[in-house]
């Protein structure tokens, strides 16, 4: 009967394994998050000055990670930094480096936004008060600008979360892999295994990513009142 291959979840350690192989995947998301929304935050800042070479670089860096795949950004930075640069540091780690430069690009464009989104006259203020740039990026414009980030950095949250279901390609042992290493060792004996396992990932992605969905929602249409 199909409701048997539930059984396959709760054999020896599977669930652990399936709950640790998500704490992975939860710790590279959240590390990736940290590092690259704070690099963003510098980058999007860098991108309002009137420096024609630094916007331009930095637009170029934000068009390379749009226009390159995260699979194949994962590629590049596993397998190809570790023999170009002799970088040796485990999976892990690299899967962290990838997303911070991904997180790192797609928010500068989101700070970069909201800050140009704030009257100009707010700007003039702050300089007609004696503040430095970094001063009137303190205390002026980013605290002005953090509100109108949060829903698209948030929903970046939870691209970020679902995209980790990638890094079984760089042999990191995460909720997939797991997943996939249990359905193998149980075809023989749960054949229907296989719906219960990946049902089981379904629904631990949901729990985390759906309340983010719904906060998003929440600030959307707070925003408009």
């Amino acid at each position: 009967m199909i409701h048997s291959g539930i059984n396959v979840l709760f054999e020896g350690t599977n669930f652990i394994r399936l709950v640790h192989g998500l704490w992975t995947d939860i710790w590279i998301a959240g590390l990736s998050l940290i590092f690259g929304l704070t690099l963003g935050t510098i980058l999007g800042m860098l991108r309002t000055l009137n420096s024609k070479i630094i916007r331009l670089v930095l637009i170029l860096y934000l068009e390379f990670f749009r226009i390159v795949p995260t699979l194949v950004l994962l590629f590049l930075v596993y397998y190809i930094l570790p023999r170009q640069f002799n970088v040796n540091w485990p999976a892990t780690w690299m899967a962290v480096l990838a997303f911070t430069l991904w997180i790192a690009a797609e928010f500068s464009d989101i700070v970069r936004g909201a800050l140009e989104a704030i009257p100009l006259h707010q700007r003039e203020a702050g300089l007609a008060l004696g503040l430095s740039s970094w001063q009137l990026f303190r205390y002026v414009l980013l605290p002005q600008a953090l509100p109108l980030e949060l829903p698209a950095a948030v929903n970046l949250a939870t691209r970020v979360i679902k995209t980790t279901s990638l890094l079984l390609m760089i042999s990191i042992i995460d909720v997939i892999n797991v997943g996939q290493q249990i359905i193998e060792a149980n075809n023989q004996r749960y054949p229907t295994g296989v719906f219960w396992v990946y049902g089981l990932i379904f629904i631990l992605y949901f729990l985390i990513d759906y309340p983010l969905s719904k906060w998003v929602k929440h600030l959307t249409v707070k925003q408009r009142y």
